[in-house]
């Protein structure tokens, strides 16, 4: 063999292992769940495109569907497409569950979720999971230029974000957007904690930032789902804060009730004042407001403590 064809070989073979290397580095293997629950109309043409853009992209992947116990034909559907593991609950058990389910079946270390309703862009999945490189968990954030998103669902969602802001610490582009990506490891310390409804998404990004772990938000765009929401807004809304305070309350007792000890303690104070200078007699408001703040306050000392020398996560 001349010796110039040798050479164009051997450019030619490390240009393809180069290649798949690139591809493997930007686009790690990964388990891709969607939580199915009566998404008959839009279901299969979801997955038709999950393929396409997937294998297009060269990514090592699987598709986990849960159908949730679904009473329309999504079952049917599902059980006759191939190219995806399918796990079928009995009986409709959440949106949460669901992901639960998948991620404890799950045989890659990656973590993918999306909705079965199509309003994600699906085609910025291999780029979420490149970025998995530098964090824990990368968030497609609800922020892109194109979002078509409820204004009624805007306004409980403001007062959320900002309630979970100041718990966290940390500054939350989106709360609980449904297409992200985490290592399966970490998720597993919470499920035990994470709720079987649609709050799953928002306690997972609560925990994650009070343990300190890395999280990055990346801009996506958001289109009109097919089919009609799951969704209520006042009842998921009610759930969301319980488990926002829940999740607080866990890993953040302090900050917590910190505040409500202060809080009486400044009415104790106010009320003493006016003992003292009005009425000329310690009352039994005074008291009782001094002994809330010294118990809540006490309390939120010892979970605090209790929590750090566990160290559960």
């Amino acid at each position: 063999m001349p010796e110039g064809v040798f050479q164009s070989e051997l450019g030619q073979q490390s240009r393809d292992v180069s290649q798949e290397t690139l591809s493997m580095a930007v686009c790690p293997a990964f388990s891709l769940i969607i939580p199915a629950y009566n998404e008959q109309q839009g279901i299969l043409p979801v997955l038709d495109e999950l393929q396409a853009i997937l294998q297009r992209a060269d990514c090592e992947y699987e598709i986990i569907v849960v159908n949730d116990g679904s009473t329309d034909d999504t079952g049917k559907l599902l059980r006759s497409y191939s190219g995806v593991r399918l796990i079928e609950h009995r009986r409709n058990c959440g949106y949460g569950a669901s992901l639960k389910t998948g991620i404890r079946n799950a045989k890659y270390p990656l973590i993918v979720i999306t909705d079965a309703d199509g309003t994600y862009p699906n085609d910025r999945i291999p780029h979420l999971v490149s970025l998995m490189s530098d964090a824990d968990m990368v968030v497609g954030a609800r922020i892109g230029a194109n979002v078509r998103y409820s204004k009624l669902r805007k306004i409980p969602k403001w007062f959320l974000v900002h309630f979970a802001q100041w718990l966290t610490r940390s500054k939350i582009p989106d709360l609980n957007s449904g297409l992200r990506v985490f290592r399966k490891n970490i998720v597993e310390r919470f499920l035990t904690i994470l709720p079987n409804n649609f709050s799953f998404t928002t306690s997972i990004t609560v925990a994650m930032l009070m343990n300190n772990y890395a999280v990055h938000y990346e801009p996506i765009d958001y289109h009109a789902r097919v089919g009609k929401s799951k969704i209520k807004p006042i009842r998921d809304t009610l759930r969301f804060v319980q488990l926002i305070l829940r999740t607080g309350v866990y890993f953040a007792p302090l900050r917590i009730f910190m505040p409500l000890a202060m809080l009486f303690f400044a009415g104790f104070l106010f009320t003493l004042c006016q003992d003292i200078f009005v009425r000329e007699d310690l009352t039994e408001r005074t008291l009782i407001l001094l002994i809330a703040a010294t118990q809540v306050g006490m309390f939120a000392l010892l979970a605090d403590m209790i929590d750090k020398r566990t160290g559960r996560l």
